[in-house]
């Protein structure tokens, strides 16, 4: 299996889900098609269900170009809240809209994973983010993907904008996750000790007909060798680009740190930690979010999720300064501060104890591309 070789590392791809909703009942509709044909722009690209669009960068050399990527992209979408009476979202779930109402985009791919997978597809209207970090080679994939393991509950609980399902509260911050989890070749990924191991898991899983590519592992995080890239998978959809923005930074000097402390930090048996803590914490993170507390080595030590991020937030500094990120990094501070998308939406629901106010929130913050203050969401 051919790894694309990248002349320089850590360039970034992203990868940005998105909910069509009729503005008037504030439902998931289907006509992302028909936007899709209207716009005609290679970025914009469809999803399993009707009512889901996808925009895609370009490669980009760092967060600054990913925003200006963005920022070119999304007024693309302005002409159809008149034309089609559509408004758009961006969190992991839509908080009242039902799967089961969902159509599907005519595609053989969609059918055969319908029809292999049956109901846990179905139900999987859910949206995420996900990022494309350019490697060297596949071994440095491997390291990076090992590596990013440990990052796993921080990049949950930053993320987190899925607390409702079909109208029900679930008491999770992250819903999206579990319907991966339900997947059996989706989820927390092996830690591999080199390229040709992966391969070898690869051929093995395709001679048993469990994948026909590697687009049917949908691991929280895996390698994509035809584009050279680690694809960090696991962030719910960021409510807001300001919070995409934030958490794509955070990804990215944190792949910078690792490549100055790669030999050290694989020289450490620490820091290969069993799969159960892997797992313990990223359930912890999708259901408490930035209030859970993670485990921090195999003999069951603990702290908090939001001391890790300032440890972690600590060591990245050089890197926010190096590469201009202080304004994300501000960003950052004030998800971490103030809360993620799930805290808005679920005091936003105790205070109306309706979801058409949730919903609604959820259109209006991804319009202003920035979350509402908790002033604004108490008005």
């Amino acid at each position: 299996m051919d790894f694309k070789q990248n002349d320089s590392p850590f360039t970034l791809g992203v990868e940005w889900e998105l909910q069509v909703i009729d503005s008037s009942s504030y439902q998931l509709t289907p006509k992302a098609l028909g936007i899709l044909d209207a716009i005609d722009d290679p970025h914009f690209v469809k999803e399993l269900f009707q009512s889901t669009l996808e925009i895609n960068t370009d490669i980009c050399q760092d967060v600054h170009d990913v925003r200006r990527n963005f920022e070119d992209f999304l007024p693309l979408l302005d002409p159809f809240r008149d034309r089609l009476g559509v408004s758009f979202a961006s969190t992991g779930t839509h908080p009242i809209s039902h799967f089961m109402d969902r159509l599907i985009t005519p595609t053989r791919r969609y059918y055969e994973m319908i029809d292999r997978n049956q109901w846990l597809v179905r139900r999987m209207a859910v949206y995420g983010l996900h990022v494309h970090l350019g490697m060297l080679s596949g071994d440095h994939c491997i390291n990076m993907q090992n590596f990013f393991l440990h990052l796993s509950p921080h990049l949950i609980a930053l993320s987190a904008s899925s607390p409702f399902w079909g109208g029900t509260h679930t008491g999770l911050a992250s819903t999206r996750l579990t319907m991966y989890e339900s997947m059996p070749t989706a989820g927390v990924p092996y830690q591999f000790e080199s390229w040709k191991e992966f391969e070898i898991l690869v051929d093995s899983l395709m001679r048993a007909k469990s994948i026909h590519s590697l687009k049917d592992l949908w691991w929280d995080f895996r390698p994509s060798p035809s584009y050279g890239t680690l694809e960090i998978r696991i962030c719910d959809s960021p409510a807001t680009l300001a919070e995409l923005l934030a958490l794509t930074a955070f990804i990215h000097t944190a792949a910078f740190w690792f490549q100055d402390h790669q030999e050290e930090w694989l020289q450490d048996p620490a820091h290969k930690f069993p799969n159960w803590v892997a797992r313990e914490n990223k359930w912890r993170a999708m259901r408490f979010g930035l209030e859970a507390e993670i485990v921090t080595s195999a003999s069951g030590d603990y702290c908090s999720l939001r001391a890790s991020l300032d440890e972690w937030l600590q060591r990245l500094q050089p890197y926010y300064d190096r590469l201009g990120y202080e304004d994300y990094l501000k960003s950052l501070h004030y998800m971490i501060l103030e809360g993620n998308s799930a805290s808005r939406q679920t005091m936003l629901y105790q205070l109306h104890h309706h979801l058409t106010a949730v919903a609604l929130n959820n259109m209006q913050e991804f319009e202003a591309r920035m979350p509402l203050t908790w002033a604004e969401l108490r008005a």
